[in-house]
């Protein structure tokens, strides 16, 4: 049964290997390459979203390649965001933290 209450975030969303087709929501440029559920989830915890762990699931299959474990997270919609703009926040955010990563290494 669909949940209208909450925004499903899928991690296949932020993945640089999938083309628009298969499920990446953000350019190219915007993606990470395999993204874990972990990155997905700190993620939204630095942007101040509620995310209980029931609320998450990491070996969920995204539905357009049921094959492969994705993993997706469920925010509540009480936040006046659209989706569109949290995973625009959320790839920023995985994006900066991967470079970020990256430098210190």
């Amino acid at each position: 049964m669909k949940d209208y209450d909450h925004i499903i975030i899928w991690l296949d969303y932020f993945n640089k290997n999938l083309s628009r087709k298969k499920g990446r929501r953000i350019k190219r440029e915007n993606a990470v390459f395999d993204p874990t559920f972990s990155e997905l989830f700190d993620a939204a915890v630095e942007e101040g979203l509620n995310v209980p762990l029931d609320h998450s699931n990491d070996h969920a299959r995204f539905p357009s390649r049921s094959y492969v474990r994705s993993g997706y997270i469920m925010i509540s919609k009480t936040l006046n965001k659209k989706k569109s703009e949290l995973i625009s926040s959320l790839s920023s955010r995985i994006l900066s933290k991967r470079i970020k990563n990256k430098r210190a290494k």
